[in-house]
């Protein structure tokens, strides 16, 4: 592949530079920063200038591509030891998304797969595996959008939460890439954003989102949710997934579990749209999943300006687990799960029921 083979909405390589859209800067400016170094890349996937599981895995592949052209080293077994290291710092960005270690493994194992590549051959093999995962995630969320936007009626009102766009994954998206396939489809959905807070990532993003796709919704605060469920005005709710355990438990963005009791509660569908390599078969539940913990001023502060009083404490978890009997279903790529999850989701990824093997390192 060349260098100008990636070049999506989210991100961009150009010439021995990876491009990111600055999420920090919407809804106000459209500002794309430059990444030359891994460094650079896991700096804005910690600072969340780009963020979203799918994203960032790619973001991290890219960046391991550019941690392999600043290597000295020509020796190969040193140029692996460096590499993995790389990988290593990488991976401690985000780690609840597991996306990113995927994407990480599977750049990988290239080191495998050319036994008897030079230094600089790895080093074009990392750049071409990056693009292929680039490339792979946008047919991934395509089929997403086809398989959930089966589910939907026309005219459905749907809540959704957090930012699942786009801006979350290479390009299309996973959640909102079903309300823009049911949309394109002209089923004419209706839909609740919720504000997302602290980070306020339906409120910046999601919102954006729709208005530059032509998709009717509204933005509410978070805490509305259960007034318009139980108004009846809310047919479904579809959320994204950081991390999915092989039993079915989901890792979001924090305040999913609570619209998930919500939605049980109102006998509402309660969707989770994730690509298959949003699933650890390693993990067993959702109990053995990391939150990632930030900041106390993303809460206590709200656009740089104080809200909270001085000396206050602040606890953020940034994510939190929907237990598998609160999801109605899970799309992926390669299908719609229904409970039992533990065995609906090994079927689709062809994983043997118990075991810890993935074929999704080799797509």
């Amino acid at each position: 592949m060349t260098d100008a083979a990636s070049s999506y909405s989210t991100l961009r390589w150009d010439n021995g530079r990876l491009l990111l859209l600055d999420q920090t800067a919407l809804p106000d400016e459209e500002r794309m920063i430059e990444c030359r170094s891994y460094r650079d890349v896991a700096d804005a996937i910690r600072t969340m200038k780009i963020r979203g599981a799918p994203a960032i895995g790619v973001a991290g592949a890219y960046g391991l591509a550019l941690g392999a052209r600043e290597i000295a080293a020509r020796d190969r077994e040193e140029f692996t030891r460096q590499l993995r290291a790389i990988a290593s710092a990488l991976l401690q960005t985000r780690p609840t998304a597991v996306n990113l270690r995927w994407a990480l493994e599977r750049a990988l194992t290239v080191l495998d797969r050319f036994p008897s590549a030079t230094v600089d051959a790895l080093r074009d093999r990392l750049l071409d595996e990056a693009h292929a995962i680039a490339h792979e995630d946008v047919a991934t969320n395509r089929a997403i959008g086809e398989h959930g936007a089966s589910l939907m009626a026309p005219g459905e009102r749907v809540l959704t939460y957090c930012n699942t766009g786009s801006l979350a994954t290479v390009d299309y998206g996973t959640a909102l890439g079903i309300i823009r396939t049911a949309h394109e489809r002209g089923k004419r959905p209706l839909v609740y954003v919720c504000e997302t807070r602290p980070y306020l990532q339906g409120a910046r993003l999601t919102s954006w989102e729709l208005l530059r796709y032509g998709i009717p919704g509204s933005l509410i605060t978070d805490n509305a949710a259960g007034y318009f469920m139980s108004r009846g005005q809310v047919d479904r709710i579809i959320v994204g997934a950081d991390r999915i355990a092989a039993n079915g438990d989901v890792a979001n963005k924090i305040g999913t579990y609570s619209l998930a009791v919500l939605a049980r509660a109102h006998e509402i569908p309660f969707i989770v749209a994730a690509p298959l390599s949003t699933v650890d078969f390693r993990t067993p539940d959702g109990t053995a999943i990391p939150i990632e913990e930030r900041r106390p001023e993303e809460v206590t502060h709200l656009a740089g300006v104080r809200v909270a009083p001085e000396r206050m404490p602040a606890l953020n978890p940034a994510f939190d687990v929907t237990p598998n009997h609160l999801v109605t279903a899970i799309v992926t790529d390669a299908g719609i799960a229904y409970p039992p999850f533990s065995h609906s989701l090994a079927d689709l990824a062809k994983v043997p029921l118990g075991g810890a093997g993935d074929r999704r390192v080799a797509r």
